[in-house]
């Protein structure tokens, strides 16, 4: 075999080696991801009940489900759990990331201790936040023990604040994410341009609002990206701390889409939830990856 024979052989196999090794993984994420999406899709246009069934009835599952009260009720609870919690979070891990960023002592000990609480999955956050606020065996209990008879924190039994529990939990489980977030940004920001600032008389309130926080732009939208898909898709935790309650105070589409799927046997409708909640989260994922990719001009 000749040098070149040789040289072209290694060349095909370094082009065709990656390729090979990627294949059972991309045959694998095809099946079962974007399978069984092209599955449930088919589903929400069928009149499945406890199993699949392919009698096609067109768009009857999304009549109904936005005749439900109980789809209403999920889609307002989310609207208020997304907004508080996308907009704590963030508002948590700027400042942080803010405080972090005065190269202050112990930076290396805190910055996993914040980050801690994502490491954990969301079933372990609920159960823990669960026993916390329970009135029964946690903060209240303690207050008590501690005398003070007065101290009363019963969100988690009250059908009209118990949707704000599942907000301090979540943000708990993921503003030191943010704050990594945000502090790779900061790190990021040319100190000559601070400096500059600094001595044309900029007071630290002009220097981050009119520099910093704008030159954080694009970690402001990965987090929001991040935090919107998170809020879509939350069940463990809500499952894990008020299991939807008391009453359907908290329950999500996540949990409705369950509910319905698995629980109510009316797969055709728990199918049209779960392809509404692709819709939302492809509403901004789109254009987000669209942003990122396209060719600078």
């Amino acid at each position: 075999m000749s040098t070149s024979t040789t040289a072209d052989f290694r060349t095909r196999l370094q082009d065709w080696l990656p390729k090979v090794v990627l294949a059972p993984s991309f045959a694998v994420i095809l099946l079962f991801v974007y399978g069984f999406i092209a599955f449930t899709v088919v589903l929400s246009f069928t009149g499945s009940k406890m199993l699949p069934k392919f009698d096609f009835i067109g768009f009857t599952n999304y009549a109904k489900l936005f005749a439900l009260q109980h789809w209403t009720t999920a889609v307002v609870n989310l609207a208020i759990f997304a907004t508080l919690y996308i907009a704590i979070s963030m508002a948590v891990g700027l400042m942080l990331a803010i405080f972090l960023d005065q190269k202050i002592r112990g930076e290396g000990l805190l910055r996993p201790l914040y980050l801690y609480p994502m490491a954990l999955s969301f079933i372990v956050t609920g159960t823990a936040w669960k026993w916390f606020l329970d009135p029964g065996i946690g903060l209240e209990k303690t207050m008590h023990l501690w005398g003070w008879e007065s101290f009363h924190f019963t969100w988690i039994k009250d059908s009209d604040m118990a949707i704000y529990t599942i907000v301090i939990a979540a943000v708990w489980q993921t503003s030191g994410f943010v704050m990594a977030m945000f502090l790779a940004g900061l790190r990021g920001i040319d100190n000559e341009i601070l400096k500059a600032a600094q001595i044309d008389g900029a007071s630290n309130w002009q220097l981050y609002r009119r520099i910093v926080i704008p030159m954080l732009r694009p970690a402001f939208l990965s987090a929001f990206v991040i935090l919107f898909h998170l809020a879509i898709k939350s069940y463990d935790l809500v499952v894990a701390l008020t299991g939807g309650g008391p009453g359907r105070a908290t329950e999500l589409p996540a949990t409705f889409m369950y509910s319905y799927t698995f629980t109510r046997n009316q797969m055709g409708i728990g199918a049209s939830s779960a392809v509404i909640m692709l819709m939302t989260i492809a509403a901004i994922m789109v254009p987000y990856l669209y942003s990122e990719l396209k060719e600078k001009p």
